[in-house]
Order: structure tokens, then C-alpha cells, then sequence
């Protein structure tokens, strides 16, 4: 008997870890995400759709996904608590997908500003050039120095704000068979 339960264990625990079919998203050679069931997926698909879902299954070269509709309720006490008033469920091919990453958001951009402060350094640091030539009195270093760190904060600013990664050329998603 004791040598049966630690059998019984070792059994059960070999059957779950099965592992499924994923998909790979590659730039050029380099795996950028892979996407297996349990993972979170936002794309744009190639009729137009947007979904943000969890893949639930990957299998037959499709993706399998539940889509949860969440609403932000108010409570009695004044507060907002979060609710799940149902879902979706969606199977999509892997070569439907056109887009992957956050839609892009209507309304204030962040890549514009850091293109904004990007293009604001690069004036103000021309000019101050333009003076240290003409007059060195009035060179400023201090106004150098605050504009070229404003166009570094701009670069920053611009390369963290997510853009969708286009399924293309540069990006393309792998299936991978795990048999």
C-alpha cells in the first residue's frame, strides 16, 4: 500500500502535463512572444475585428479563444467593483490574424508627444548652437543641456508607447505542432 500511493501520484501528475500545439511570433529569426493556452491575445483580425480574449486552445492550425465581457459596476457603498456579465467564445486561423498588440487608442498619443519633444530639442538646441557661433555671452549651456535631455526623454517616451505589431514582412506568426 505504501508503495501504491506514490505509484498513483506519479501517474496522474505524467497525464496532465501534456503539452499542446502554440504559436510563435518571430521577427526575422528571433521569437518575439509565443502564444499557448492560458495566455492573454490582443489582435486585430483580417474581417476587422479587435478582440482581446484568452486562448483556451490551440489545435488544427486554429486558435480558440473566451472573450470576457467585464463592466465597471458602482456598489451601495460607493465604490466600483468589477463584473462579468458573460462571454464569448471565437476560433480564428492563425493566417486571420493581421495585427498583434493594443489597438491604437483614440484621443491624447503618446508617441506624438515624444515626437513632439523630440522635434522642441532639436529647435532649442539648434538655436543655442546658432547663439554659441554668433555670441558666446549669451550661450547658455544649461538651455543645451535641459533641451538634449527633453529629446532623450521624447526618444524614451515615443519608443515605449505600443504600436501593433503588423503580421508581414518583419512579423509573421509560426505554428508549432507539439507531437
Amino acid at each position: 500500500m505504501k508503495l501504491l500511493l506514490p505509484l498513483l501520484l506519479f501517474i496522474s501528475i505524467s497525464s496532465i502535463a501534456q503539452s499542446s500545439d502554440f504559436l510563435l511570433l518571430k521577427k526575422g529569426s528571433k521569437t518575439v512572444h509565443a502564444y499557448y493556452a492560458g495566455t492573454q491575445i490582443e489582435f486585430l483580425s483580417n474581417t476587422g475585428a479587435y478582440l482581446s480574449a484568452q486562448i483556451t486552445e490551440v489545435k488544427k492550425d486554429s486558435l480558440y479563444l473566451q472573450e470576457f465581457i467585464i463592466q465597471k459596476m458602482i456598489t451601495k457603498f460607493g465604490f466600483y467593483i468589477l463584473d462579468t456579465l458573460g462571454s464569448y467564445r471565437y476560433r480564428f486561423h492563425y493566417n486571420q490574424i493581421v495585427a498583434i498588440g493594443p489597438k491604437k487608442e483614440k484621443g491624447f498619443s503618446w508617441s506624438g508627444s515624444g515626437a513632439g519633444l523630440i522635434g522642441g530639442s532639436a529647435l532649442l538646441s539648434l538655436g543655442s548652437l546658432v547663439v554659441l557661433v554668433a555670441d558666446k555671452e549669451k550661450f547658455s549651456p544649461g538651455l543645451l543641456v535641459g533641451s538634449l535631455a527633453l529629446g532623450g526623454l521624447g526618444y524614451f517616451i515615443s519608443k515605449t508607447s505600443h504600436h501593433p505589431l503588423k503580421i508581414g514582412k518583419k512579423y509573421h506568426l509560426l505554428y508549432m505542432k507539439a507531437q
